[in-house]
């Protein structure tokens, strides 16, 4: 496995900054960021710094795309059945399990076992939430199948039953304004 990046070494706050400087700078000027690191203490060349910064823009730019497509999305096409959540879950999840396995091949030689327990507990505890949508949004899916399926059945007793009972139209009125189902 090739050396980890003296970029990524950087301390959290130190690489954060440059992140934005990267951004700020429209993706140009390493030498002015290899001064400013050096004056801060850290001799990374421009090479390096422009080997990062690729890998920022490049995660800027499938943000900027994802949000846009997202916008279009929304702007386009409605999503009365909420597909388009249940799509981002799976990709949030697929994301979050491909870092889990790829924080596995990580060598964290220079981690104590508590601070990789520590590593290991954050990222279960912010896996918990999107866990716990993913399993809310189903079951809200399948209590609108049941009502949907419910309200057909009422629909379909009332047309056998003709005169004297609620109509077939009142029925339909009630499942599309009060539930929000449109069949």
């Amino acid at each position: 496995m090739p050396p980890r990046s003296k970029v990524e070494s950087l301390p959290e706050a130190v690489r954060r900054w440059l992140d934005r400087a990267l951004s700020e700078n429209n993706f140009s000027g390493y030498r002015m960021l290899e001064a400013l690191l050096r004056e801060k203490g850290y001799h990374i060349g421009q090479a390096s710094i422009a080997r990062y910064g690729q890998k920022v823009q490049q995660r800027f730019a499938t943000i900027r795309a994802a949000t846009e497509a997202a916008r279009q999305l929304t702007e386009g096409a409605p999503d009365d059945q909420d597909k388009r959540s249940e799509s981002i879950m799976a990709l949030v999840q697929t994301e979050l399990l491909n870092s889990l396995l790829d924080s596995q091949d990580v060598t964290l030689d220079d981690l104590s076992p508590v601070e990789r327990a520590e590593r290991f507990a954050r990222m279960s505890k912010n896996l918990a939430p999107i866990i716990h949508a993913s399993v809310s949004l189903k079951k809200l899916q399948g209590q609108l199948k049941k009502i949907s399926e419910e309200m057909a059945a009422v629909e379909q007793e009332a047309q056998k039953q003709g005169k004297g009972h609620v109509s077939l139209d009142t029925l339909k009125r009630v499942r599309e304004e009060i539930y929000g189902i449109i069949a």
